[in-house]
């Protein structure tokens, strides 16, 4: 036998020494470090080309909206009579001046503070109602389910915005960035009960449901640890999706003379509203918003699509 001992190949298999400490998430027998579902649903998102170019796109607006007046320095309250409708570009004005004189740059970034604060309200608002109501229908079932889901049909039987229109004309104290996020809120969270009942409806069936049953889980235990974060995909297109929706019915309401209405306060929609009556002669009054407006909302529909793919297993285009 010769001395000399055989090397291993290219594609051996080199055992660990006994005693070497092993590390979370790695497949010693093939050197491949394994990934959790969470970062494969980050690695997939952020290598989706749509999502990453809407969240670019909404960081963009974020800066522009929050950090932008710390640069600019220029309040959208000021009046100027002496520059009233200048034109983009003149007398200090990057994109001009409204009626009044007020800066057209400093009431856009208002604006889509004023907007994105709609927004979280809506969403702080909607998101628990949605979600409660829809879980103890799916899970419990029966009477329970009957009792929410019809209350839920007879709301949607009237058009959303004819809802939204009655209220803030019967309550003109809610005309305001809060009141306006408060009222979408209170009536924004139909479709998401309607899904999270789906999505129950099939997640109790489980194994892993039955299991928690017979290990004496709670009730609550099941719904917010097993059942919500498996239904996680559905709910977070859903809160995209609903954003952008919530801007588009803020601008409404705006629109027809029942959103936001208050002193030196001013959102995207009420600044493409006061804009309509100007499109011809001030064109910089109603487009300039209406396009600031128009990127949040595509923004959000980027990251929506992203989310969505990123959460489909089907999606192969990324390895995990």
């Amino acid at each position: 036998m010769s001395s000399t001992q055989a090397q291993p190949g290219a594609g051996a298999v080199i055992p660990a020494e006994p005693g070497t400490p092993v590390e979370s998430g790695v497949d010693h027998e093939f050197g491949v470090r394994s990934r959790s579902q969470r970062q494969q649903i980050v690695r997939r998102f952020l290598h989706n080309k749509v999502g990453m170019s809407g969240l670019v796109l909404l960081v963009v607006m974020l800066l522009f909206g929050f950090v932008g007046p710390l640069f600019y320095g220029t309040e959208y309250a000021t009046q100027n009579r002496n520059a009233q409708s200048v034109p983009p570009g003149s007398d200090g004005y990057p994109l001009g001046s409204d009626a009044i004189g007020r800066d057209l740059l400093a009431g856009l970034m208002q604006g889509v503070q004023r907007t994105l604060f709609i927004v979280v309200v809506f969403l702080v608002i909607a998101l628990p109602l949605g979600l409660l109501i829809g879980a103890l229908a799916g899970y419990f079932g029966r009477w329970v389910d009957s009792t929410l889901m019809r209350l839920v049909d007879l709301i949607l039987t009237v058009p959303l915005l004819v809802v939204l229109i009655v209220v803030a004309s019967n309550f003109p104290e809610l005309r305001t960035p809060f009141g306006v996020g408060l009222i979408l809120g209170l009536f924004g969270w139909l479709d998401l009960a309607r899904i999270v009942r789906g999505q129950f409806l099939t997640l109790r069936e489980k194994e892993y449901v039955e299991a928690a049953h017979a290990l004496g889980a709670s009730d609550k235990r099941i719904i917010f640890k097993h059942l919500v974060p498996n239904a996680l995909g559905s709910i977070i297109v859903w809160v995209t999706l609903a954003a952008a929706t919530a801007i588009i019915l803020e601008a409404s309401l705006t629109y027809l003379g029942f959103g936001v209405n208050q002193a030196n306060a001013t959102s995207l929609g009420r600044l493409v509203s006061d804009g309509v009556q100007a499109a011809s002669t001030r064109p910089w009054l109603f487009y300039f918003p209406g396009i600031a407006l128009l990127l949040i909302v595509l923004a959000i529909n980027l990251i929506g699509d992203g989310i969505r793919d990123a959460f489909d297993p089907s999606q192969r285009r990324v390895r995990a």
